[in-house]
């Protein structure tokens, strides 16, 4: 640091000190101004140039050096000087000492902070001199943000000075004048009455409503701004024109042809997108085949002296395939197009926030959502696809079993998949970089999957990090480095599931300038950053489920459909989900490592599912239920059930959470006998025991001992 900033320093540390040390605070609070108002008033009247000018520098020092008490100051503004002087004088001091402590901050700290996070600072950088002036504009017009914190953040960035005085002089001008108006009605405050009086009403209303009104302003500027440049058709052909055919895209569709707007559907490739094609629909039917022949290896614990299946892999394949026929009318072209959704199949091509393209022809509308799903995730490993790699889209077209099968990843799928190929007979390498499968789950649920993979067969690499792929002596091999040591693995087919990548280009977004990251952004209403632009699905995030795409997809329905009239904020706080290996995992909310991590404090009930009655009369008796409560009470924060059907036992959980139910409520409600569904109860009844009332239950022992004469 300079002599020169070390001197303006100490300048500005002695100026704050004195401010603190002195208390002049208590100059600038409204209770000394109405014990001194008289006198001021007076003064005032005697000396107007003089007040004014005396009120306009201390103003301005207070906002120059960032100090507490310009709020108070604009309102006394109003009732000393009225409001149109009032207003006058605060908006160019507030203005003059704003650029004060901006330039303070851009002199002392501007060149330190881009010399040492210059290349993490370079997109905000490139932001604010292309767009510099209305996110200043937008943060000055709502006053929940401390206008002292954007003099000083503004201060390290690019913006020019010019710029950041007048476009700070224009946006506050809307705030100052509601506050100089409340002053002046404050100001006339002399007994109950005055409280109750309309101008005071008044202010205080616009006080409260003018940050929604600026929020509904800037939304306003800013969609008019990014759509500014495309001109909008006086006519449309659509009120909704939906990319992609999967879950999301089938379920707005729908909904959209239900209220009577007329929706056009785009689909490149397949009706029903991942879940009915590749993920959800095929993966279930091949577990269930592979769950019957784990059943008959179990025959003896069953009271049967042996059982055996015959079987054929292409023959099981074969019906992973019937299965998807069966299913496919549900998402067919035909029955929507019956529902009353304008089906087209074609690439879609976005070429204006109201246009789209589609073989040839272009299309005009009012909105537009994109459902466009996600694909594998296939990493750049060296020498991959000189070996060959399948994945979850196209393990499905397998005629041949492998007889050695590696499974690189550690997620739901990559478990699914293996346990299932396993169980069909193939030998089974699964590879996690992490210490342990499913990761995202707690240890002691992935230490019971794993103990089961083990137990079937399933060679368990963790730890193991891929680093590439090579054919030796025509044998394909994995290379890991597994604690430091590197590791070959041979292999006749991969799987790679390392999880799955959102589909964001090809279809316009990157020239049109929606804005992209891993997935496309979306605010709480699933806006993209151009106001008519929706997204929903594994394409917007933020989870990869199918019931949570259906799930976003009411929503970006409505939101795009009544846009102006009633909107909506995607509802996220109870998302469950399951993992279909042997034993399940399902879980909604919270687990303990999240808690943790968040720091959120909790309570554990659990329930072995080992002990009940059903669990051990069909050779389940396996798993656990465990469930995090607020510390004292039922409330529920998140529950994990692992064993038999935990997919099915999960929902009377996603029902309590969502409607604020606790567990004295799921303890209080019948179960059928014998079922899987009492482990619920039973868990409840634990977490009661553990808080019966002690205390209490001493005297009650005491009242029962006198009730029997003893």
């Amino acid at each position: 640091m300079r002599k020169s900033q070390m001197i303006t320093v100490a300048a500005i540390t002695l100026l704050i000190t004195a401010y603190f040390a002195f208390d002049l605070g208590n100059y600038l609070s409204l209770d000394y101004f109405k014990s001194q108002r008289a006198e001021i008033e007076a003064y005032y009247s005697a000396s107007p140039v003089t007040t004014a000018a005396l009120f306009f520098i201390i103003y301005v020092v207070v906002t120059g050096l960032s100090l507490p008490g310009a709020a108070i100051m604009t309102l006394i503004a109003g009732a000393i000087f009225g409001l149109s002087v009032g207003t006058l004088i605060v908006s160019f001091a507030s203005t003059l000492g704003a650029t004060i402590a901006f330039l303070a901050s851009r002199y002392l700290f501007r060149d330190a902070i881009q010399r040492q996070f210059g290349d993490k600072l370079k997109t905000i950088n490139e932001g604010i001199e292309k767009d510099g002036a209305f996110y200043l504009f937008t943060l000055r017009l709502v006053p929940a943000f401390p206008f002292f914190v954007i003099n000083l953040l503004m201060g390290l960035t690019p913006i020019r000075t010019v710029t950041y005085f007048l476009v700070s002089q224009i946006g506050m001008l809307a705030g100052t004048i509601v506050y100089v108006n409340a002053g002046t009605q404050i100001a006339n405050i002399d007994s109950l009455s005055g409280i109750l009086s309309p101008g005071l009403l008044l202010s205080f209303v616009l006080l409260g409503v003018f940050p929604l009104i600026a929020k509904k302003a800037v939304s306003t500027i800013k969609a008019k701004k990014i759509l500014k440049g495309y001109p909008k058709p006086a006519t449309f052909d659509c009120n909704l024109i939906v990319i992609g055919g999967g879950s999301a895209g089938l379920v707005t569709s729908y909904i959209a042809a239900v209220v009577k707007a007329k929706v056009t559907l785009i689909e490149k490739h397949k009706m029903g997108g991942d879940c009915l094609n590749t993920g959800c629909v095929p993966s279930k039917a091949l577990i269930r085949s592979a769950s019957f022949i784990a059943q008959q290896r179990r025959a003896e614990a069953l009271g049967m002296k042996a059982a055996s299946v015959d079987f054929d892999f292409a023959d099981i394949m074969a019906r992973v395939q019937r299965v998807i026929r069966t299913i496919e009318p549900h998402d067919s072209v035909e029955r929507y197009r019956a529902l009353g959704v304008d089906v087209i199949e074609g690439e879609a091509k976005i070429r204006s926030p109201y246009t789209v393209e589609v073989n040839g022809q272009i299309l005009t509308t009012r909105n537009i959502v994109i459902a466009t799903g996600a694909r594998p995730l296939v990493p750049p490993l060296p020498g991959l696809e000189e070996v060959g790699y399948l994945t979850s889209d196209n393990i499905w077209a397998l005629r041949e079993q492998p007889e050695r099968l590696l499974v690189l990843g550690g997620g739901p799928i990559g478990c699914e998949l293996a346990q299932s190929f396993a169980r069909l007979g193939s030998r089974v390498v699964q590879v996690e970089m992490g210490d342990r499968l499913m990761g995202r789950e707690d240890p002691d649920v992935s230490q019971v999957v794993m103990s089961r993979f083990k137990e079937e067969g399933i060679d368990l690499r963790t730890e193991h990090r891929a680093k590439g792929f090579c054919i030796e002596d025509g044998e394909k091999m994995l290379i890991c480095e597994y604690r430091g040591e590197t590791v070959r693995i041979p292999f006749d087919q991969l799987l790679v599931a390392l999880g799955r990548v959102a589909n964001t280009s090809g279809f316009g977004l990157e020239a049109l300038g929606v804005t992209v990251n891993r997935t496309v952004a979306v605010n709480e209403l699933l806006q993209t950053n151009f106001p008519n632009i929706f997204a929903a699905g594994d394409v917007a995030g933020p989870y990869q489920f199918t019931h949570t795409a259906a799930h976003q997809a009411w929503y970006a329905a409505v939101n795009s459909l009544f846009s102006g009239f009633k909107s909506f904020k995607v509802d996220y706080r109870v998302i469950p989900w399951a993992t279909f290996t042997d034993p399940e995992v399902a879980r909604v909310g919270l687990n303990e490592s999240e808690a943790n991590e968040k720091e959120i404090a909790y309570e554990v009930s659990t329930y072995g599912i080992d002990d009940l009655d059903r669990a051990i009369t069909d050779e389940a008796a396996h798993g656990f239920i465990k469930v995090l409560t607020v510390p004292g009470k039922d409330r529920i924060l998140g529950v994990t059930i692992v064993g038999d059907h935990a997919g099915e036992l999960i929902a009377e959980y996603v029902t309590a959470m969502k409607h604020g139910l606790g567990l004295n409520k799921i303890l209080g409600t019948i179960h059928i006998y014998p079922t899987m569904a009492e482990a619920n109860k039973y868990v409840a009844g634990n977490w009661k025991r553990a808080h019966a009332p002690q205390r209490l239950l001493v005297w009650v022992e005491r009242f029962h001992r006198w009730r029997r004469g003893a």
